[in-house]
C-alpha cells in the first residue's frame, strides 16, 4: 500500500442487540442491531469527518461478521487487513434498560477477536500512516492480544508512529486478568498521546490530582495527556509545558452515555491532523463527546464537520 493513511486503530468490535424497550431483558421481545467497538468507533468517527482511516481485527466469517464489515466498510473505514476466519465467531454484547440505569452483558469470550496475533498483522501496511490509535481493551482480551499490542508499541516506537492510547477501563475483563492493571499502567506510559478519563488515572495511580497524574506520565515519555472529567471538563498537559483546563459542553438531555470518550478521541486526533493545537483538539473532542451521548448507539451521534459547524453556530440545516 503506497497511501499514507491518517489513523489506523486495532481492537475488536461486537454486535450489539441493544433493547428496544425498557426492563428485564426477560420480558424484552424486540432488539435493534448495532456495532459497538471503542477502536472502531474512532475510525468511523474519523472517516466522517474526512479523514482517512484503517481499522485492524478479525472477525467470524460469518452473518454477523459480514454485518460488521459491510457497516464500517459503509462509512468509509478501509477494512483491507481485516481477517475473516471461518473457524471462530464475531464476538456479541446485549444491552439492558432499566429504570435508573444500562446494563450490559458481554458474549465475547473465545471470539475471532480475543485470538488476534502477531500473524494477523500486516505490518507494511502499518508502517504507513501518521497516528496509531489503540486502547486498553484489547491487551485484556487474552494472551495473545496482549503480545500483539506489547509488539505494536515496539513497532510504532521503531518507525516513530505516534501511539494514541485510551486506557478504556473494562472491570469485566480486569477481573479476569490478575497483573491487568500492571499492565495497563506500562502501555500508558509507552503512549505518546494519553487520553484517560480521571477516574481511570485515579485507578492507575491512587490519586485524583491532575497536576501528579501529568507529572507522571510526562516524566514516564508520555508527550500529550489530557485527562477527562466528564461533565466538568478536561484537564491536559504536554512536554512541551503547555497546561490548562477545557470546560466541557452543556448536554440537555444526555441519551446514551456509551460512546462518549470514543467522540472525545475522535476530536482530539482530528485536531492534532488538521494541525489545530492540543487546547484546540481538546476543545474539539469535547464538543464531539458532547454530540454523541445526545443520540442513542455508539456511532450514530459522530458528527460530520458541516454537524458541528451547525452545532458551534447553533444553526439547524434545512433540507428542501
Amino acid at each position: 500500500m503506497n497511501t499514507q493513511l491518517d489513523v489506523i486503530t486495532l481492537g475488536e468490535t461486537m454486535v450489539l442487540f441493544d433493547a428496544g424497550s425498557n426492563g428485564p431483558l426477560r420480558y424484552v421481545n424486540q432488539f435493534n442491531k448495532r456495532i459497538g467497538g471503542a477502536e472502531s468507533n474512532v475510525a468511523i468517527g474519523l472517516s466522517k469527518l474526512g479523514h482517512s482511516v484503517g481499522w485492524v481485527s478479525k472477525i467470524g466469517d460469518e452473518e454477523l461478521g459480514h454485518y460488521m464489515i459491510n457497516t464500517i466498510r459503509g462509512e468509509g473505514v478501509d477494512i483491507s487487513r481485516v481477517v475473516l476466519d471461518p473457524t471462530e465467531r464475531t464476538g456479541l454484547y446485549i444491552k439492558e434498560k432499566l429504570t435508573d440505569r444500562n446494563q450490559v452483558y458481554y458474549y465475547r469470550q473465545g471470539s475471532a477477536a480475543s485470538k488476534m496475533a502477531s500473524s494477523d498483522i500486516d505490518w507494511e501496511y502499518l508502517s504507513n500512516t501518521k497516528i496509531i490509535h489503540l486502547t486498553g481493551i484489547t491487551p485484556l482480551l487474552s494472551e495473545s492480544c496482549f503480545n500483539l499490542v506489547d509488539e505494536l508499541f515496539h513497532f510504532a516506537k521503531k518507525h516513530a508512529i505516534p501511539v494514541s492510547f485510551d486506557p478504556n477501563l473494562r472491570h469485566k475483563l480486569l477481573e479476569k486478568v490478575p497483573n491487568g492493571k500492571e499492565r495497563l499502567m506500562d502501555f500508558a506510559k509507552r503512549a505518546d498521546i494519553l487520553l484517560p478519563g480521571l477516574e481511570e488515572a485515579e485507578y492507575l495511580l491512587g490519586t485524583r490530582d491532575y497536576d501528579e497524574i501529568a507529572d507522571f506520565f510526562l516524566a514516564s515519555g508520555v508527550k500529550k495527556i489530557a485527562i477527562k472529567n466528564g461533565a466538568i471538563g478536561t484537564y491536559y498537559a504536554t512536554s512541551d509545558n503547555e497546561r490548562g483546563f477545557v470546560k466541557s459542553y452543556p448536554v440537555s438531555k444526555a441519551i446514551d452515555p456509551i460512546g462518549a470518550g470514543d467522540g472525545f478521541a475522535t476530536g482530539v486526533l482530528s485536531g492534532l491532523l488538521n494541525g489545530s493545537t492540543f487546547e484546540e483538539a481538546i476543545d474539539r473532542g469535547s464538543l464531539i463527546g458532547s454530540m454523541v451521548v445526545s443520540v442513542s448507539g455508539d456511532i450514530e451521534g459522530l458528527p460530520t464537520s458541516r454537524e458541528i459547524e451547525a452545532f458551534r453556530t447553533n444553526k439547524q440545516d434545512v433540507l428542501r
